[in-house]
C-alpha cells in the first residue's frame, strides 16, 4: 500500500498537483475495526461523527477506506460505511483511510452548488480480500467495492472445473462462519443442477484441535462415502486443523479441490506430511505482474537502508506535518523503522493480497483524477465528497501491469481466477497455473498435461461403463446385439435353415425332372435362376446374426435385395410370357414374336436387377453402414448395429421391389382365367400379398427398433417374404412332379390347352 502510494504521488501523470494522504488501523479485534471505521468518519480535530441534516454534505477525515481484510469484519465495516457512502475497497491488509494532503488551493474558493441528495450514496470502501457474496447486496453495502472476485464467481468456476474432469461423486467441505457456509450452500444449489452428485456435505468444526472428536467423526464419514474428490471451500483457520487431521488418518490418494483463501496458503503446505494426501487443485486471485513485485521489492530494499529512528508514518505530505486528533503533529514521511522486520519471503498468499491492495488504492486514484478533473495536466481544487468519488471509482476502467482493472454493477472486480496444481519433489512445495476462469462470459480453460495426479482413480465412468444412481463403482456397460448363442437367434436360424434345405431339395427335384411338362411350365431353366436368387435373399439373414462386421454390415442389405429383385423380374417374365402365349400372340403376333426374338426376357431381367444393384449401391455408399456404437439409448448398454446407410437410397431400394411385387400382382392376376396347369393367379397373388405385408411392415417399423430388435425385426421380414413366395411359387408344382406324377404328362397339358382353346372361341 505505502508502496502504490508513494509511485501515484510521485507520478506526473496520475493526480498530477495532489499528494496522497493515509492512516492505517489494526483491526485486531471487532472493537479496533469499529473505531477505526469510526474515525474515518469523524472530521479533522474531532472524535465524534456529527450528525447532519443532508448526508450528502458529510466531510470526513478519509474519502475512502481500503479494507479490512476479514470477512466478518468487512460486513460492519461495509454497513457503517454505506450509510454515509464512504467508499470502502476490501483488502487483507489492516484497514487504511485516504485523505487528500498538500491540495494546492486557488485564493479564492468556489462554493460547491447545493445539489439534492442522491438515494442511499454512502462513503465508499474498497475490500480487497472480502469475497462473500452477501457484500454484492447493493441495497445493503451501497458503498462497498472489491479488487477479488467474490465468492459467486468463485463457486462457478469449481462446479465448471468438477464438470470438466468429470468428477460426478464428490463431496463439500466448509469452515464454520459466512465464507465456508455460504459457499457450500452456493456450490451445492450449483451441482444440484448440473450431472454432479454430492455424496456428502459437512461444515469443519471450529476448533484448533485436529484430534477433536468432531473432526475425527468427519473425516470417518468422508472415508465411507467412497468419494475421491473433496471440495474444501474453508478459510485457512479451519482448513489447518481438518489437513492436519487427514495426515494424522492417513487419508492418501485423494483429489482436494480448495478455494482461494487456504490454496496458496503457507500455513497449509507447510503441514508435516500434507504431501502424501493425494492431488491439491486450487482456485487462486490472479498474481501480480513480476515486473511490478521486481518494483517492490527494489523499493523496499532502499526503504531499508533509508530508514531512520523517527516516528511512524501516517500519512504522506511531501515534507509536511498533518495534526492528529490529539493535536500531535505526526511526521508524513515513508520511513517505517519497523518494516525491516517484514519475513524475507512473504507467503505466496501475501503477494497476491498485495497486488489487490495495490490494485484498490489505484482505483481510488483514478476516481480522484477523474472527479478533479486531472486528464487537462492540472487537477482542480473544489471539495471532494466521498460519494462523489464513489460514482468515478464505479466508472473506472484502467490497465495495471498487463490486468484490467474495473468494476460491475454489484461493486465487483471484472478478473478471473487462475486454477493451480500443488506440486512436490521431495519435501519442497511449488504449484503451477494450470489454466484460467474468466469472466464475462464464464470460460474455464484448462491444460491436463501440466497436472501431476497423486491419487486413485477419481474419473467418471468411461464410455463403456456405466454407475447406478448412488453408485460409486463403475460397471461395463452390456454390449447389445443378436448373437449367435442368444436362444432368439436359434429359433430364427432353424425356420431359415429349413428354408434353404427346401429350396435346395427342390432344386434337386426340379434338375431330375427338367423335362417334364411342369417344370416346363414353371419356367424351365429359369426356375435354378429363381431358386438360387431366393437363395441367395435366405442368406442374408445369417449376416444379421453376430457381432456387426464391416463386412456385414456391407453386404446384407444389397445381397437381400438385389437377390430379390432376380427372383421378382424372373416371375413377371414367367407371367408376362403365358399371358403372351394364351392372349397376346393372336391379337399381336409381332410383339410375341420381337419379344422372343430379341432375348425380352433376359434384357428384362438384367435392366431390373441392374437398376435395382445401382439403388443398393447408391444406398451403401452414401451412409455409415459399418457397424456403431450408440450410447444414448440406455445408460446400462450400448447398443452395437450397423449404421444406417443412406436412409433415402435404402427406402428407394425398398420401394423398388415394392413396385416390381405389385406388377407380379397384376400379371399373375391378369392370367386367372388361363388353363389351370399355367395359372398361378391365386397362388401367387396370396403370397405376393405376404410379402408385400411384410415389406410395408419392416418399412414402417424400421426406424423404431435398435439393435438385437431391429435384427430381429429385420429377420421375421425376411422369411415372411421368402417363405410365402417359395411355398406358393415352387412347392405346388414340386408336390405334383414327387406325389403326383400322372398329372405331369404332356397329354393333360395338351387336354389343358384345348380345353381353354375351346373355352375362349366359344
Amino acid at each position: 500500500m505505502r508502496f502504490a502510494v508513494e509511485e501515484i504521488n510521485n507520478s506526473s501523470a496520475l493526480l498530477p498537483n495532489v499528494t496522497l494522504g493515509y492512516e492505517i488501523h489494526d483491526t485486531c479485534t471487532e472493537a479496533a475495526n469499529l473505531h477505526g471505521t469510526l474515525r474515518a468518519l469523524s472530521r479533522e480535530g474531532r472524535r465524534a461523527v456529527e450528525v447532519l441534516s443532508a448526508p450528502q454534505r458529510y466531510e470526513p477525515r478519509a474519502v475512502a477506506v481500503i479494507g479490512p481484510d476479514s470477512t466478518r469484519l468487512a460486513l460492519t465495516t461495509a454497513a457503517i460505511l454505506g450509510v454515509f457512502l464512504v467508499p470502502e475497497v476490501g483488502s487483507t491488509l489492516p484497514a487504511v483511510r485516504f485523505s487528500l494532503r498538500n491540495v494546492r488551493r486557488p485564493p479564492t474558493l468556489p462554493r460547491t452548488p447545493r445539489v439534492p441528495p442522491p438515494p442511499r450514496r454512502l462513503p465508499l470502501q474498497i475490500s480487497y480480500e472480502a469475497s462473500l457474496e452477501m457484500l454484492s447486496a447493493k441495497r445493503f453495502f451501497p458503498s462497498f467495492l472489491r479488487t477479488i472476485p467474490s465468492d459467486g464467481q468463485q463457486v462457478k468456476a469449481i462446479g465448471l472445473l468438477l464438470q470438466r474432469f468429470g468428477w460426478a461423486w464428490v463431496a463439500l467441505v466448509g469452515s464454520d462462519n459466512a465464507y465456508g457456509r455460504d459457499g457450500l450452500n452456493a456450490l451445492y444449489e450449483l451441482l444440484a443442477t448440473s450431472d454432479v452428485c454430492v455424496a456428502y456435505r459437512a461444515v469443519i468444526p471450529a476448533t484448533k484441535d485436529a484430534g477433536s472428536p468432531e473432526l475425527r467423526k468427519l473425516l470417518r464419514t468422508l472415508v465411507d462415502s467412497r468419494v475421491n474428490v473433496t471440495v474444501v471451500f474453508s478459510n485457512r483457520r479451519s482448513a489447518q486443523p481438518f489437513f492436519e487431521a487427514v495426515v494424522q488418518e492417513n487419508i492418501t490418494g485423494m483429489v482436494w479441490v480448495g478455494s482461494e483463501d487456504w490454496s496458496l496458503a503457507q500455513s497449509i503446505w507447510q503441514v508435516p506430511g500434507i504431501q502424501n494426501i493425494g492431488s491439491v487443485i486450487g482456485i487462486s486471485v490472479e498474481q501480480a505482474e513480476p515486473t511490478m513485485l521486481k518494483r517492490l521489492e527494489s523499493w523496499e530494499n532502499a526503504r531499508e537502508r533509508a530508514v531512520s529512528g523517527s516516528a511512524g508514518s501516517t500519512g504522506v505530505g511531501g515534507g509536511n506535518g498533518v495534526s492528529s486528533s490529539d493535536g500531535v503533529q505526526l511526521n508524513c514521511t515513508q520511513h517505517c523503522p519497523g518494516c525491516h522486520l517484514l519475513a524475507d519471503t512473504p507467503d505466496i498468499y501475501d503477494i497476491q493480497a498485495s497486488y489487490n491492495v495495490y490494485s484498490a488504492v489505484y482505483a481510488v486514484a483514478h476516481g480522484l483524477h477523474d472527479l478533479l478533473g486531472c486528464a487537462s495536466g492540472v487537477c482542480s481544487k473544489g471539495r471532494v465528497y466521498p460519494w462523489q468519488l464513489l460514482q468515478k471509482i464505479k466508472q473506472v476502467n484502467f490497465s495495471l501491469h498487463k490486468s484490467q482493472i474495473s468494476f460491475d454493477a454489484n461493486g465487483n472486480i471484472r478478473k478471473g481466477y487462475n486454477i493451480i496444481a500443488w506440486k512436490w519433489r521431495g519435501q519442497s512445495w511449488a504449484f503451477d497455473v494450470v489454466g484460467a476462469f474468466t469472466v464475462n462470459p464464464d470460460q474455464l480453460h484448462i491444460d491436463q498435461s501440466k497436472i501431476l495426479w497423486h491419487t486413485k482413480d477419481h474419473q467418471a465412468c468411461g464410455r463403456d461403463e456405466w454407475a447406478p444412481v448412488g453408485s460409486e463403482t463403475c460397471f461395463n456397460r452390456t454390449v447389445e446385439f443378436l448373437s449367435w448363442a442368444d436362444p432368439l437367434s436359434w429359433v430364427l436360424l432353424i425356420p431359415t435353415v429349413l428354408l434353404l434345405l427346401l429350396m435346395a431339395g427342390l432344386a434337386v427335384v426340379f434338375a431330375r425332372n427338367a423335362s417334364t411338362p411342369v417344370v416346363r411350365s414353371a419356367g424351365g431353366k429359369m426356375c435354378f435362376l429363381m431358386l438360387g436368387a431366393l437363395a441367395c435373399a435366405c442368406s442374408s439373414i445369417f449376416f444379421n446374426f453376430g457381432e456387426p462386421t464391416w463386412l456385414s454390415c456391407l453386404v446384407r442389405f444389397p445381397l437381400f435385395t438385389i437377390s430379390f429383385t432376380v427372383f421378382l423380374s424372373c416371375v413377371a417374365t414367367r407371367c408376362f410370357q403365358i399371358i403372351c402365349i394364351f392372349k397376346l400372340s393372336m391379337r399381336w403376333p409381332a410383339l410375341h414374336e420381337a419379344w422372343q426374338r430379341r432375348g425380352g426376357p433376359a434384357l428384362f431381367i438384367a435392366g431390373s436387377t441392374m437398376a435395382q444393384a445401382v439403388l443398393s449401391v447408391a444406398a451403401v455408399a452414401s451412409g455409415p453402414a459399418g457397424p456403431r456404437r450408440h450410447y444414448s439409448v440406455a445408460a446400462e448398454r450400448v447398443v452395437l448395429e450397423c449404421g444406417a446407410g443412406g436412409a433415402p437410397g435404402e427406402t428407394a431400394a425398398i420401394v423398388y421391389n415394392l413396385l416390381l411385387s405389385l406388377g407380379c400382382f397384376a400379371l399373375s392376376y391378369a392370367g386367372k382365367d388361363l388353363p389351370a396347369d399355367y395359372n398361378e393367379a391365386k397362388c401367387l397373388t396370396c403370397s405376393l400379398l405376404l410379402h408385400l405385408v411384410c415389406s410395408a411392415a419392416v418399412l414402417c417399423t424400421r426406424s423404431s427398433f435398435r439393435g438385437r430388435s431391429a435384427a430381429v425385426t429385420a429377420t421375421l421380414g425376411a422369411l415372411g417374404t421368402l417363405a410365402p413366395l417359395l411355398g406358393g411359387y415352387f412347392l405346388p408344382k414340386g408336390f405334383v412332379v414327387l406325389l403326383r406324377p400322372h398329372l405331369n404328362t404332356a397329354e393333360r397339358f395338351q387336354r389343358a390347352i384345348r380345353s381353354y382353346t375351346r373355352r375362349r372361341d366359344e
